[in-house]
């Protein structure tokens, strides 16, 4: 039977990030990933090169589905954090991917040309959005994008007692109150 490369590769970044998201990029064994993915050590350094590199190619992964899901819209970012918050809420290995790199690489890991670019595009939108009067002035455009970020990553952790709903609505509300 032929291999499917594409397959072995799919397998390979889902077994990566569960355990990227569980011990980070420090605690992370290639081994493990690689009996988890049904594949040998060599096809996986074959594919993403090191440890660091299939880090990154997980959350590239993550981070481009989540931009593709949930496309900014400037005008109401009350509602984009509500969305990123479902979004998280439903996958949470990408805020914690997001951590273990902030963590572990002060955040300087992930900044391929592609989320610089994408990140870029947010802070225009928002930026466009203020110049419009939809958005308050009261943060600069990127400060305003961070402040969206945070909430709607963190704080469904902190409340992770809470309803899924009621997460939702405290972010919500305060991302319309802190930017509107």
């Amino acid at each position: 039977m032929a291999r499917n490369a594409d397959l072995t590769r799919a397998r390979i970044l889902d077994a990566a990030t569960a355990e990227f998201s569980a011990r980070g990029i420090a605690g992370a064994r290639v081994d493990r990933i690689a009996d988890a993915a049904a594949c040998n050590k060599a096809l996986l350094y074959s594919y993403f090169g090191n440890k660091e590199q299939l880090f990154d190619a997980v959350f590239a992964v993550l981070v481009a589905r989540l931009v593709e899901a949930h496309p900014i819209d400037a005008e109401h970012l009350d509602e984009y954090a509500g969305a990123l918050v479902d979004s998280y809420l439903a996958n949470p290995e990408l805020v914690r991917l997001a951590l273990w790199d902030r963590l572990e690489r002060g955040g300087t890991g992930m900044r391929s040309p592609d989320l610089l670019a994408t990140d870029a595009a947010k802070v225009a939108a928002i930026a466009d959005a203020q110049a419009s009067g939809a958005v308050s002035t009261r943060f600069a455009a990127d400060e305003a994008l961070a402040i969206v970020t945070v909430l709607a990553s963190i704080l469904p952790l902190l409340l992770s007692e809470a309803p899924d709903a009621r997460v939702r609505q405290v972010v919500t509300t305060a991302v319309a109150r802190l930017l509107d």
